[in-house]
């Protein structure tokens, strides 16, 4: 299999786990198996990758030369595309989870999905956001609030 033909299954994979983040967001499943276990999947992938292009003949992360000659074997890209993706799903599991839990409308975190679906770290951004204006403030119930006996 080449490294073109699994980039394609890596992400129709990530497109499969996100889109019951976006349109099944109460069922448990969506929320917190697949932007689990998928991550997972993809993590392991990554480490067969990283192992299978190493020892790195050029390139490195000592500099943005390195990074760029580490990246021309189209094995090591691929191990970067599959980190990306494995990060942004679980954060895009994490935002549904976070956001369920603050009461904040599924509405208003879609737009935050997508864009971390895209963009990674500008839809966390976007849903911290969201979160710091929309969150409700919920105060821990009080003995006399849920009419328990003193």
């Amino acid at each position: 299999m080449t490294a073109e033909r699994l980039f394609s299954t890596f992400n129709l994979v990530a497109l499969a786990a996100w889109l019951p983040l976006v349109f099944l967001p109460r069922a448990r499943w969506a929320t917190t198996i697949l932007p689990v276990v998928v991550p997972c999947l993809f993590a392991v992938a990554y480490v067969v990758l990283v192992v299978m292009t190493l020892p790195w003949d050029e390139g490195g992360f000592s500099s943005l030369a390195g990074v760029k000659a580490l990246f021309e074997n189209p094995w090591a890209l691929l191990a970067g595309w599959v980190h990306y993706l494995a990060f942004d799903l679980f954060i895009g599991g994490w935002e549904v989870r976070d956001a369920q839990q603050r009461g904040i409308p599924h509405l208003l975190v879609v737009p935050a999905l997508v864009l971390t679906f895209l963009f990674g770290p500008a839809g966390l951004v976007l849903y911290l956001t969201i979160r710091w204006f929309a969150s409700e403030k919920v105060a821990p119930a009080s003995p006399a609030s849920t009419g328990a006996a003193r």
